[in-house]
C-alpha cells in the first residue's frame, strides 16, 4: 500500500438519506477536488485553503454541476489520516454519491480498501494498534459500556498502562545488557531485588488485565442466555415478551420451535442476547431431533441458562418435577461453569389458594439445584420486570471501573498471556541464579509481546488481518 495513493471512499451508511459524506486522503486530494470545485465566493480556492476550514460551492464535472456541497479541508499532518484530507457533504442521493465518485476515480483517486483511513492514521504515527482497533469497536459499541470501554481505549488508556510496563522493563533490560558489556568485570547495574518487586508488579497488572478479558467479552459481545424446558413450557413466549415483539411463533402444538432464534436487548447498559431453544422431549420427528441438538449446544455457549417449568404440571404432577430436576442436575454437572435460573412459568394459570403449594415448590428446587429460582406469567407480563433485574446483577463486571481498562480484543489477550508467560519465565531464571544474558532473552520475549499489541512490533499479515474487518471509509 503506498502512500502516495490517493484514495476515495463514502463515509456514511449506503442508501438515501439527508447528507453523505465522501472522504478523501492523500498528497493531492485538495488540488484535485479544487479542479472540480467551484466557491460560491469566487477567490475561494481549496488549494488555498487552510487546514480545517468549511467551503460552500458546487461540484462540477465540466460544464454539468454534480450538486451543492461543503467541503472540508485538512492539511497534513493535522488530520485523521495524517495526509491531506478532504470531506465532501453532498446531498444523500445515491445517485449523487455515484457520480461524485465515479468524477474522482478518473482523475486519479482510487477506492479506499476497508479500514484503510484508519491504517493510515496508524502509518503516520497518529495512533497505535490499540486505538486503531477502537475505532472499529467504537462504531460497533451496541451498549453503555461498550462504548466507554471503547471511548477509553481509543483515549490511549491501554496504550498508557502498556507504555508503563515496557518501559520499566526496558530500563532494565537495558541495565543487564550494559551488565554484558561488563561481564569480565562482573559487576551488577541492575539491583536484582529491585527488579524482583519489578517483576511482581508487572504479574499483577498483566493478571488483572488478562481477568478482565471475561468481563471485556461480555461488554463487547453480549451476554449469551439459553432458555430452555420442555415443550409448551412458554420459551418463546418468554423470548416475545422480553423482546417485546412477535419473534417467535407460540402455539399450543408441542415442537413448534425446531430451530434457535436469537436476539437482543439492552438492559442497566448491558447487551443480553436470548437464545430461545427447541422443547426439550424424546422424538422421532428428525427436524426436531436436530433442534433439539442445538439446544444443547446453545447451552454449552451460553453464560446464563433459564430453564422454564410449567407451574402447573410441576405442583400436581410430583414424579415431572422430579423428572425436570434430575435433568437439569445432570447438565449442571456437565456444565458447571453456567449460571442456573429455574423459572415457574405459567402462575397466572393456578387456581387461587396455589401460594403455599408454589412456595413448598421454590423450595425443594433451591434445595436440590442450588439454583435461584424465579415466578413468572410470560404471557401476562408478571414478574418479568424482576426477572430483568435479577439477570442484569447477575453480569458482576467489578474489574470494570470508570477509567480502567478492560480487555476486549482477543489478540491482546492472547498477547498478554504470552507476555505473563515470559515474565513467569524471567522470574524463574532470577530465582535459579540464570545469568544475565539468558535473563535478557526472556525480557526480550516480554517485550515483543507487549509490542505487539500497540503496534510497535507488526507484519503485514497482522495489519490485514486487523483493518480488513473494518468499514470501508474507516
Amino acid at each position: 500500500m503506498k502512500s502516495s495513493d490517493n484514495i476515495i471512499a463514502i463515509a456514511t451508511p449506503p442508501g438515501a438519506g439527508a447528507i453523505a459524506v465522501i472522504r478523501l486522503s492523500g498528497p493531492d486530494v485538495i488540488d484535485i477536488t479544487d479542479k472540480f470545485f467551484q466557491p460560491a465566493k469566487k477567490g475561494k480556492n481549496l488549494s488555498d485553503a487552510k487546514g480545517y476550514t468549511l467551503h460552500f460551492g458546487y461540484l462540477k464535472d465540466g460544464e454539468q454541476i454534480i450538486d451543492e456541497v461543503l467541503v472540508s479541508v485538512f492539511r497534513t499532518p493535522h488530520s485523521y489520516t495524517g495526509e491531506n484530507a478532504v470531506e465532501i457533504s453532498v446531498h444523500g442521493s445515491p445517485y449523487i454519491q455515484q457520480k461524485v465518485l465515479e468524477l474522482f476515480l478518473k482523475n486519479g483517486v482510487r477506492m479506499a480498501k476497508p479500514g484503510e483511513f484508519t491504517l493510515r492514521a496508524f502509518l503516520h504515527g497518529k495512533m497505535d494498534l490499540t486505538q486503531a482497533e477502537a475505532v472499529a469497536d467504537l462504531i460497533a459499541a451496541e451498549n453503555e459500556q461498550a462504548h466507554q470501554t471503547a471511548l477509553h481505549q481509543l483515549r490511549g488508556g491501554f496504550t498508557k498502562d502498556l507504555k508503563m510496563l515496557r518501559d520499566k522493563l526496558i530500563e532494565f533490560a537495558a541495565l543487564m545488557e550494559l551488565e554484558l558489556d561488563f561481564a569480565e568485570e562482573d559487576v551488577e547495574f541492575a539491583d536484582r531485588q529491585a527488579f524482583q518487586n519489578l517483576l511482581i508488579q508487572i504479574k499483577e497488572k498483566l493478571n488483572r488485565l488478562i481477568e478482565s478479558y471475561q468481563a471485556g467479552n461480555v461488554i463487547k459481545h453480549g451476554v449469551p442466555v439459553a432458555i430452555i424446558g420442555e415443550p409448551n413450557t412458554g420459551k418463546s413466549t418468554l423470548l416475545n415478551a422480553l423482546l417485546n415483539e412477535e419473534k417467535a411463533i407460540v402455539t399450543d402444538i408441542p415442537g413448534t420451535t425446531r430451530d434457535v432464534i436469537e436476539d437482543t436487548i439492552h438492559m442497566e447498559g448491558i447487551t443480553f442476547r436470548f437464545i430461545d431453544t427447541a422443547g426439550l422431549r424424546k422424538t422421532r420427528d428428525e427436524v426436531e431431533k436436530i433442534g433439539i441438538e442445538r439446544t444443547y449446544e446453545k447451552v454449552k455457549d451460553a453464560l446464563i441458562v433459564l430453564w422454564l417449568l410449567d407451574a402447573g404440571k410441576v405442583i400436581h404432577d410430583p414424579q415431572a418435577l422430579r423428572n425436570s430436576l434430575d435433568e437439569i442436575k445432570g447438565l449442571q454437572k456437565e456444565y458447571p461453569d453456567k449460571h442456573w435460573i429455574v423459572l415457574l412459568n405459567k402462575v397466572d394459570t393456578l387456581p387461587d389458594g396455589s401460594t403455599p403449594e408454589l412456595e413448598e415448590i421454590q423450595n425443594q428446587i433451591r434445595q436440590t439445584l442450588q439454583a435461584d429460582v424465579i415466578v413468572i406469567s410470560a404471557k401476562q407480563g408478571e414478574g418479568l420486570e424482576e426477572l430483568k433485574k435479577y439477570l442484569a446483577r447477575q453480569i458482576q463486571t467489578g474489574v470494570v471501573r470508570p477509567g480502567e481498562t478492560v480487555v476486549t480484543n482477543l489478540r491482546h489477550y492472547q498477547a498478554l498471556k504470552k507476555a505473563y508467560e515470559s515474565i513467569l519465565q524471567v522470574e524463574e531464571g532470577l530465582n535459579n541464579g540464570l545469568t544475565t544474558d539468558l535473563l535478557t532473552v526472556d525480557i526480550r520475549t516480554a517485550l515483543h509481546h507487549l509490542g505487539e499489541i500497540t503496534g510497535e512490533i507488526t507484519t503485514d499479515d497482522l495489519l490485514d488481518h486487523i483493518f480488513r474487518n473494518f468499514c470501508i471509509g474507516k
